[in-house]
């Protein structure tokens, strides 16, 4: 069931029925593609008609941040919980290693990748990376000729907003995998380079204010909550 807001249409869902979801398109035939927008994207999508056509159009649009769920709620239009998108892919690393499919790590530093997927091996001893590089690249051809060549069924690309959706959706006809998902910084937090806020902000949907601590330098970005969160008051006063 997808639900509007503001003229993003999220998929409904709990974190339990998108692994699922993801399960299912594991097993696509065509290559499909999954985005976790949160506040600062879908504001940014608000304003730019091609961006959210292009996150309409993924197969999985799922809810990143606690902007986006309190949006949802002050339309009147309430989504299940928010997604995270990290927490979406580690769980889906389980899937990955009951399954027997194979993943592709891309984004990052240079060493962020190699790092991550260390990490992840030490979690899930059996689950089958294939192939992984950075971000710093500027030519796309010889990347895509690199992962289609690793074989994987799953790529993590984590170039960040809006770089990773639209390399998704540029390649989603010259890359041979089954899934894609945009996952932004999600490998530093695989590698422990960056850490999660503690269990206790999460729940309380104050994860956007502990990276606010810790990295000042995102005040600019992060006034796109507010911004989003007015721009939804706005629509519901309008009726």
């Amino acid at each position: 069931m997808k639900t509007d807001v503001l003229g993003i249409q999220y998929d409904n869902l709990t974190m339990q029925e998108a692994l699922e979801r993801g399960r299912e398109l594991l097993n696509s035939p065509q290559t499909v593609y999954c985005v976790t927008p949160n506040a600062e994207i879908a504001y940014q999508a608000l304003h730019d008609e091609a961006f959210r056509s292009l996150l309409n159009g993924a197969a999985l649009v799922l809810p990143d941040g606690a902007g986006v769920v309190l949006g949802a709620r002050i339309l009147g239009t309430p989504l299940k919980q928010k997604v995270a998108g990290v927490e979406f892919a580690e769980g889906l690393l389980g899937v990955l290693e009951q399954t027997g499919k194979r993943l592709y790590l891309l984004g990052g530093k240079p060493g962020i990748a190699e790092l991550a997927a260390e990490k992840m091996r030490q979690k899930h001893p059996g689950l089958q990376i294939c192939g992984m590089a950075d971000g710093y690249f500027k030519d796309e051809a010889p990347v895509v000729e690199a992962v289609n060549a690793a074989r994987p069924d799953v790529l993590f690309v984590c170039l960040g907003a809006p770089k990773q959706e639209y390399f998704m959706q540029r390649h989603q006809s010259d890359l041979n995998v089954r899934l894609m998902i945009g996952l932004g910084g999600s490998l530093d937090s695989f590698a422990g380079t960056v850490r999660r806020a503690p269990k206790w902000m999460i729940r309380l949907q104050l994860e956007w204010l502990y990276r606010l601590i810790k990295q000042p330098s995102r005040f600019v970005r992060m006034l796109a909550l507010p911004k989003f969160v007015l721009a939804a008051l706005k629509k519901r006063m309008k009726g």
